[in-house]
């Protein structure tokens, strides 16, 4: 979705992806964020800002590892994207919640703005699936 026109290279843009934990079956999450144009962006010079959004779902029967259930892959890394040419990254963090028995996805980016990251957060309460 574009939302800035530029006369040259692309327009400023927010992007939709998707992804699958890789480490849980059956949790995806969509994640928005900006994407630079302009000549810059064209050219994968330029620096995206820290705004995203992120929201994650169970879409199938949850099969959880033994070290997530057992709360030894904590604050795991499941999602990073360059927003920069060197050193800003887009990074989604799982931890996993035992007394509420739900799985909790940080995204952030990894370059401080304005004294504290930008930050979003999606959590999926772990129910059983029915066909």
């Amino acid at each position: 979705m574009d939302t800035v026109f530029k006369v040259f290279g692309p327009d400023h843009k927010i992007i939709v992806e998707a992804f699958d934990d890789p480490d849980v079956k059956n949790v995806t999450c969509y994640i928005s964020r900006a994407k630079t144009g302009g000549i810059k962006g064209g050219l994968g010079l330029a620096e995206d800002t820290a705004d995203a959004a992120i929201s994650c779902q169970q879409v199938g029967p949850v099969t959880l590892s033994d070290n997530i259930a057992q709360g030894k892959a904590e604050g795991e890394v499941v999602f990073k994207k360059r927003t920069s040419l060197v050193f800003k990254k887009l990074q989604v963090v799982r931890f996993y919640d035992q007394k509420r028995h739900a799985l909790v996805y940080l995204s952030y980016s990894d370059k401080v703005v304005e004294g504290s990251p930008k930050n979003a957060l999606s959590a999926v309460p772990i129910m059983p699936w029915k066909e």
